[in-house]
């Protein structure tokens, strides 16, 4: 093999090492959402089965040239079929009953670690080749190596993330790893360095049939396989389900919003919502202000809030924030009503335009760093699949939504009843506000709830009615989150 194949290969099987791992990361949160335990038992598996490749690797690569040039091609054929059906076997294993921290530990192990192990086979294989393709020069090619490996991952990372998930999704993303890790094979050679046309004859060369077979399975996987998600980008996974006279949106395996339908010609409820947080949510919003406010939503989902604030109140104006442009087209084609107003009244803040509804398709949080405008009240309803992100539920993203909104501020959260994310937005509030209201809808199949918190810096009516299964609790004290000490995610 010559030096600079062996480099190269080194490069690619990290890349697609890589890939595969971000990747792994997305086509978990349908099953199990996103958040810090979720990467973190992604990251820990692929990194182990990398350690535990490498080293099985090493005992490869002490063995005879030809021998271990075909075990390093066999490893390439498990890692072509093993990514290719890693979508699947996480299905399968959630499908059995995988559920909670202990179900998601086990299905992350099951469908990542085996392609982890055989992706990292070869590299102590082509770190030999690469050191005996050049004496005398042992520690140079050494440490080429070693930056072929680290620039492959890089570039791994930034595929994953810029290109292939964004673009192609997460399912043909790992039908894309096994195809390139397939190829791979073509370019491994049993010869001894300087045995010349004879040495490279001697060894084992791949099989036709079996990189066939191979190649035509992982391309059944990736389409017989289909999508994972019905509308995917490198940051949702949705579904839009009809259920009865409501449309559905669901993120990561998570309901975020709902709207009703109704027949051509019937009055009433095209304009109700749908969801009970949200009926409480526009409650108070109802209640707590006046004709023409100014109104931050955090969050944009199905835009129902904002659809019915600009629905009955002409002189409002609202700015939603959502960070994934691809929600935004999801409801402009599904969901009638916000949808129809997007279209008529809704612009992208910072272009052109002056329409009531303002979309801003960034961060929550760093819109709330960089805006100067001020309003009038804020709904902070931003979810990473089952829950809120870290980072917009500390002190700090608090305390500045505070100096730019001069009303009241509502938040929706879920999680068990005076849960830990509860106490510890709820710390929050009452520190920075004097008045916090708190109610709590009815539990769901996993013991979660909807939490709904109203602060204030003036007193707040109460309500005539709560939606039904909603009821005003007390959260119990605890420590405020910050952004050095902040919220980890549901398990």
């Amino acid at each position: 093999m010559r030096f600079w194949i062996t480099i190269a290969l080194t490069f690619v099987l990290s890349a697609v090492g890589l890939t595969y791992e971000i990747a792994a990361g997305r086509v978990l949160a349908p099953f199990f959402g996103t958040s810090l335990l979720t990467w973190t038992a992604v990251i820990a598996t692929v990194l182990a089965g990398f350690s535990l490749g490498s080293a099985l690797g090493g005992l490869i690569a002490e063995r005879e040239r030809r021998a271990a040039a075909g075990l390093v091609r066999m490893a390439l054929v498990a890692t072509a079929v093993l990514m290719a059906l890693s979508p699947s076997a996480l299905g399968l294993v959630y499908a059995m009953g995988a559920r909670g921290t202990g179900g998601m530990l086990v299905s992350v192990f099951l469908a990542f670690f085996p392609a982890s192990v055989c992706v990292t086979l070869p590299s102590p294989f082509l770190a030999k080749a690469a050191v005996e393709a050049r004496p005398g020069r042992e520690g140079s090619s050494l440490g080429l190596v070693l930056a072929s490996g680290s620039s492959g991952a890089i570039l791994g990372a930034i595929l994953a993330g810029f290109v292939a998930l964004p673009l192609a999704g997460s399912t043909a993303t790992f039908a894309g790893c096994g195809i390139v890790a397939l190829l791979c094979i073509f370019f491994v050679r049993g010869g001894r360095p300087g045995g010349g046309a004879r040495a490279v004859k001697l060894g084992s060369e791949p099989q036709p049939g079996v990189v066939v077979g191979a190649a035509a399975f992982i391309l059944f996987a990736g389409i017989a396989g289909g999508s994972t998600c019905r509308y995917e980008s490198g940051l949702s996974c949705i579904h839009v389900v009809r259920d009865g006279d409501e449309v559905r949106l669901y993120s990561d395996g998570t309901l975020q919003a709902a709207e009703r339908t109704v027949a051509e010609g019937d009055a009433g409820a095209s304009g109700d919502l749908a969801l009970s947080y949200t009926r409480w949510l526009w409650a108070r919003l109802d209640r707590d202000l006046g004709p023409a406010p100014s109104v931050l939503f955090v969050g944009g989902g199905g835009y129902t809030l904002p659809t019915k604030l600009l629905e009955s109140r002409p002189a409002a104006r609202a700015v939603s924030v959502e960070i994934d442009p691809l929600i935004t087209r999801v409801v402009e084609q599904h969901l009638p009503n916000a949808g129809d107003m997007i279209e008529r009244t809704g612009h992208e803040v910072g272009g052109e335009g002056d329409g009531r509804l303002g979309i801003v398709h960034a961060d929550g949080r760093v819109f709330l760093n960089g805006t100067e405008r001020r309003f009038d009240a804020a709904v902070m309803d931003a979810f990473s699949s089952g829950s809120v992100p870290a980072h917009l539920v500390t002190r700090e993203t608090y305390e500045r939504l505070r100096t730019m909104v001069d009303g009241p501020v509502y938040v929706n959260l879920i999680d068990t009843p005076d849960g830990p994310l509860a106490r510890g937005v709820h710390a929050i509030l009452t520190e920075l506000y004097p008045h916090v209201r708190a109610v709590q809808g009815s539990s769901t199949e996993g013991g979660r709830v909807n939490i709904l918190l109203a602060a204030s810096r003036e007193p707040l009516a109460a309500l005539d009615a709560l939606p039904d299964g909603y009821r005003p609790v007390s959260i119990s004290p605890a420590r405020a989150f910050t952004d050095d000490r902040g919220w980890v995610g549901h398990r």
